[in-house]
């Protein structure tokens, strides 16, 4: 059993910064797959970015080149950058952890999920 806790959300403008964090507990944090994914009101669920074990990254074209998510296996903690962020990026952050090999985009893959954070960017 994994539990994701995220942080680091709130209220900013847009071009602002801000980084998320999503701490997990257990041992084996370093054996999962971590992702970010984001869920704006009245819109499914959608990915962000993903990390694998060994460090590989991919992301959604809406936010490549802006965020950037990174793990720190020691503080079994995952990171999401995220700047120069617009309106659109408004959307509740969920952090998520797959028993995995392999990356994917698929929320239905990932075994875990935290609580979300809200990220809120105004005009």
């Amino acid at each position: 059993q994994v539990q994701l806790v995220e942080s680091g959300g709130g209220l900013v403008q847009a071009g602002d910064s801000l980084r998320l964090s999503c701490v997990a507990s257990g041992r084996t944090f370093s054996s999962y797959v971590m992702g970010w994914f984001r869920q704006a009101p009245g819109k499914e669920r959608e990915f962000v970015a993903a990390i694998s074990r060994s460090g590989s990254t991919y992301y959604a074209d809406s936010v490549k080149a802006r965020f950037t998510i990174s793990r720190d296996n020691a503080k079994n903690t995952v990171y999401l950058q995220m700047n120069i962020l617009k309106p659109e990026d408004t959307a509740v952050y969920y952090c998520a952890a797959g028993n995995r090999v392999t990356l994917t985009i698929t929320p239905r893959l990932y075994d875990y999920w935290g609580q979300g954070t809200q990220v809120t960017v105004s005009s």
